[in-house]
């Protein structure tokens, strides 16, 4: 189709151009470089005998552990993004945030998987999974997004039916169209 060759030059140059670049957040291969590790098939638990926490996990007390995901918020605000204290884990409110940036643009459906695969990080550096949830609270900037992100909602919890919420909020930021938290109860399902 083409017919021309690139010189020594040429790739330099244009190697020396992408150096500008930046990788770009959620790009295909991040779940093998960044938390929580999921793929495309859920997740990468075929690869490891015992695979590492996916965050930050810190023991508070005898009997209360804590999770840290790294997003700004968390230190800012000063809270965790879940909190085990026995069989019970509470999932803080979680937007699309991986580090300082939004993910999933405009999209609310995007956005809603990967706070459930956020939630799931979460939960799974505890000891849980979302077999375990047993209440869900979604909450969204638009109203007319509820039926999508309900679908998300079914897709990701449709085995568990935990009790469910979904409202209409006035969410911090306004990137963020999708806000959900969860509350487990773990070793019960």
């Amino acid at each position: 189709m083409f017919d021309f060759k690139l010189s020594e030059t040429d790739r330099s140059d244009i190697a020396e151009a992408l150096q500008v670049f930046g990788m770009i957040p959620g790009d295909c291969g991040d779940e093998y470089r960044t938390p929580p590790f999921l793929t495309a098939s859920g997740d990468l638990s075929h690869h490891f005998e015992d695979a590492p926490a996916p965050y930050e996990v810190k023991e508070l007390s005898t009997n209360r552990t804590v999770v840290l995901s790294g997003t700004s918020w968390e230190g800012i605000g000063g809270y965790s993004r879940a909190v085990r204290i026995g069989d019970q884990i509470w999932v803080s409110g979680t937007t699309a945030t991986h580090g300082t940036r939004n993910i999933g643009g405009g999209d609310p459906e995007s956005q809603a998987h990967f706070i459930i695969d956020k939630i799931e990080g979460a939960l799974a550096s505890l000891g849980g999974g979302l077999r375990d949830v047993v209440r869900t609270r979604v909450y969204l900037r638009d109203i007319s997004d509820w039926e999508i992100v309900a679908r998300v909602h079914g897709k990701r919890f449709g085995e568990t039916l935990p009790a469910n919420t979904l409202v209409q909020a006035g969410l911090v930021g306004e990137d963020y169209l999708v806000e959900i938290d969860v509350d487990a109860l773990v070793g019960q399902a």
